[in-house]
């Protein structure tokens, strides 16, 4: 199996001259929030600081007959992936069952980071983490994947289908808005490629950071987005909603929330859909963690994990007892192998006369 696209995308990027499209290093003030007196007052973004505050990079996954799924690129160039983090990405950026699905279908998994990485973002990302809600924190050791999966009839392929992913990979738990962003970037990649992605990295390098508790305007491809990410000063029970306003002429999209999952849409009793399975299962697991919001669910949790995923051995050993640990799957292989666990939730089990089942 290929984990690689071109090895001239792994290298380290060349001195950049006076032209090349890249926003500049910029001095930002950072506003101060509660306790924030003794921060420093101002801090100063180099290139690819923004994008790196939002996404760690953006990879395209392919399907190749011979090799299986490969990482075809990498933006930006110089991002960097360890072995290990491209074999979860190959593995979790394309479903895992029976299922013949054909379209677009968007899913997210989470896996574990392979080393640990320096930011020159460091002090600003913790002040921001300080400020953000429990469960809104950016992840330590983990990463995750926002997918956009297409599978559609090509009669010039070998294997009669076109099957592609674009990921976005991140630290930050902000399922709504990255599904949202995906909606609105991958049409445009599956169109016009690759040229297409360095100009979204260009638009993404322009966004101003993510502060909790201020409003952003997000311009992407020719749409603006606006959103407000929560803060933990916000009074629990109630939700800050961004609305529409006069002066949004310019705004194409109002974001309500970046995270939320829709709760009643993951447990409706009756999926007719079992294409979607995958998809569902995804937003399940992520239903359940919200649960108990603005707690912070500290155990580890998947909302996409297959039987290739680096941790299969550990967590599916029957030598001592079950992990503490929530997993979305959906190849049927998991239904006999983690049987002892004592907690399992099915979805669009159509056998019986309720789709969904729960066993104790």
């Amino acid at each position: 199996m290929a984990l690689q696209g071109p090895e001239e995308l792994l290298e380290e990027p060349e001195d950049l001259d006076e032209d090349a499209s890249i926003s500049p290093a910029e001095e930002i003030t950072l506003p101060a929030g509660p306790g924030a007196e003794d921060e420093p007052q101002e801090t100063v973004l180099l290139p690819w600081d923004r994008f790196s505050a939002w996404l760690h990079c953006i990879c395209v996954v392919g399907f190749d007959l011979e090799l299986g799924q490969a990482v075809e690129v990498i933006y930006p160039h110089h991002s960097k992936l360890s072995e290990k983090e491209k074999t979860s990405i190959c593995y979790l950026s394309f479903p895992d069952s029976n299922s013949g699905c054909l379209g677009d279908t968007q899913f997210c998994f989470r896996f574990r980071q392979g080393s640990n990485r320096k930011s020159s973002l460091g002090c600003f990302l913790e002040t921001a983490d300080r400020d953000a809600p429990p469960c809104l924190k950016r992840e330590q050791g983990h990463y995750y994947g926002y997918v956009y999966f297409r599978q559609v009839r090509d009669k010039t392929l070998k294997r009669g289908y076109f099957q592609k992913s674009l990921v976005l990979i991140s630290k930050l738990p902000y399922v709504t808005f990255f599904h949202s962003l995906l909606k609105i970037l991958a049409p445009e990649y599956f169109e016009k490629q690759e040229p297409c992605l360095e100009a979204a990295c260009n638009d993404i390098d322009r966004w101003p950071t993510p502060q909790p508790g201020r409003v952003l305007t997000l311009p992407i491809m020719g749409v603006v987005i606006k959103v407000r990410i929560p803060t933990c000063y916000d009074k629990p029970g109630t939700s800050q909603l961004v609305q529409s306003t006069q002066s949004d002429s310019s705004v194409s999209i109002v974001l309500p929330t970046i995270h939320e999952v829709d709760l009643f849409r993951c447990f409706y009793p009756v999926f007719f859909h079992i294409q979607m399975l995958w998809e569902l299962s995804s937003d399940t697991v992520l239903a359940l963690v919200s649960c108990i919001s603005p707690l912070r669910y500290c155990s580890d949790f998947r909302p996409y994990f297959t039987i290739h995923d680096s941790e299969f051995k550990e967590y599916t050993t029957r030598t001592q007892a079950p992990p503490s640990v929530i997993l979305g799957v959906t190849n049927p292989f998991f239904a006999k192998t983690l049987q002892h666990w004592p907690h399992i939730i099915r979805i669009g089990d159509m056998k019986q006369k309720s789709s969904n089942s729960f066993r104790r």
